[in-house]
């Protein structure tokens, strides 16, 4: 990301966190009537302790001095989470890793190959930072896709996404499956403000796809969210999981392991799936 890039993100993050926020929540009557939900700047500045014209200046962009303490006081007033808070100070502060990615997909371990193929029945894959698909199981495959069958170059779930009529039809919600990867997605643009790659590809996401940009206008940051998705495959119908994603030590790598609820008959139709038994002659599962 650079300079410039950089600046119009932390805009966009501070206006869409700005407008998330209710008047009433951060003790602000209702009081006369709002053009433009959410808060004020001078109401954001008030909370933060600081100018209205400095916080004016930063949400616009501007190329201004921040210090980690202020902008404490600005991830406050917003109510920022701990993820959005470290998105914030990498934007503004142009804070940056120093590590760039070889354009080859990093290989995984052995080690790691092995909790893949043992984790048989939770659809398991390994992306690096990118979001670029480097390993799967075989129960990734059949809930997923055929990945073995995807291009090198495609393989990136973002992509896949909103590429891959498959993907679109599985999530039951579709649009909130989505918000999770690129939540994820944006934790990583803010802390590689260095590496171009993010830009290009965000360029080429917008043009090709139109509704990925309202969704990535929404500004959500979350480096491991862990939450419920209900699927609906087109082989066994209804599937739960338990998305848990988590971040492999001494790579950039996350592993995100879809466990199949208990209490459902998630695993059952993975034995199927995986046994070749599965079939479509019209039969229908809950």
């Amino acid at each position: 990301m650079n300079h410039d890039a950089r600046l119009l993100a932390l805009s966009a993050f501070l206006k869409a966190k700005r407008a998330k926020i209710s008047p009433e929540s951060a003790g602000f009557g209702t009081g006369a009537r709002r053009r433009t939900p959410g808060l004020r700047r001078e109401e954001v500045a008030q909370l933060a302790g600081v100018s209205l014209t400095w916080y004016t200046w930063l949400e616009q962009g501007r190329d201004i001095r921040v210090s980690s303490s202020v902008l404490d006081c600005i991830a406050s007033a917003l109510q920022l989470s701990v993820d959005e808070r470290k998105y914030l100070v990498s934007l503004a502060m142009e804070v940056s890793p120093g590590i760039s990615l070889k354009e080859e997909p990093p290989k995984i371990s052995p080690s790691l190959r092995r909790i893949l193929q043992e984790l048989t029945y939770c659809p398991t894959l390994i992306t690096d930072r990118r979001h670029t698909i480097v390993g799967w199981n075989e129960a990734a495959s059949h809930v997923f896709l055929d990945f073995e069958q995807v291009p090198v170059q495609d393989r990136n779930m973002i992509r896949l996404l909103f590429a891959r009529k498959e993907l679109r039809r599985l999530a039951v919600n579709w649009e909130h499956f989505t918000k999770g990867f690129l939540a994820i997605f944006r934790a990583y643009y803010g802390q590689y403000v260095d590496d171009k790659w993010y830009d290009r590809f965000l360029g080429e996401m917008k043009a090709a796809h139109p509704e990925f940009e309202a969704l990535w206008e929404e500004s959500e940051v979350q480096s491991a969210p862990e939450v419920l998705i209900e699927f609906r495959h087109a082989k066994v119908g209804k599937m739960l999981f338990h998305l848990t994603s988590l971040q492999v030590q001494g790579a950039d790598l996350r592993c995100s392991i879809y466990t199949p609820v208990p209490e459902s008959t998630t695993e059952n139709k993975l034995k199927r799936l995986i046994g070749g038994s599965a079939i479509l002659n019209g039969e229908a599962f809950s």
